[in-house]
């Protein structure tokens, strides 16, 4: 996996989920309507997918070592964000916030999705 940021990785502060799918896997998520994210998977068997309580975002979970990696959403493009913990520069991130989704409804959840995370992203292999 590799992300690109349009700034210093010490300028995004990780958005901790209220979801109980996202507080279970300790999750943090990080984004940039203005970098990329390319996923490459080496088989389909290495990742499982999993589709979150609204239906609409497709969380990746590693089968290997069970960390929840990203997050896919697909409107006319794919949209995806990924967890600060699974990224190698984790701690070069400043602290994580607590966001509320939770109580948004799922076109609330597709406009904010679509103003925060990452729009340049490419999913292959597998």
């Amino acid at each position: 996996m590799s992300v690109e940021l349009a700034r210093d990785v010490g300028a995004y502060h990780p958005r901790a989920c209220d979801c109980d799918f996202c507080r279970k896997h300790g999750a943090a998520w990080v984004s940039d309507p203005q970098g990329s994210l390319h996923i490459q998977l080496r088989a389909e068997r290495d990742i499982s997918r999993y589709t979150q309580g609204a239906g609409i975002a497709e969380m990746l979970l590693c089968r290997t070592c069970g960390v929840l990696v990203a997050a896919l959403w697909r409107e006319q493009q794919l949209y995806g964000v990924v967890n600060a913990s699974a990224l190698d520069a984790r701690a070069a991130f400043a602290a994580a916030k607590a966001v509320a989704p939770k109580e948004l409804s799922a076109d609330e959840k597709r406009k904010r999705w679509q103003s925060l995370w990452f729009s340049a992203v490419t999913l292959t292999g597998g």
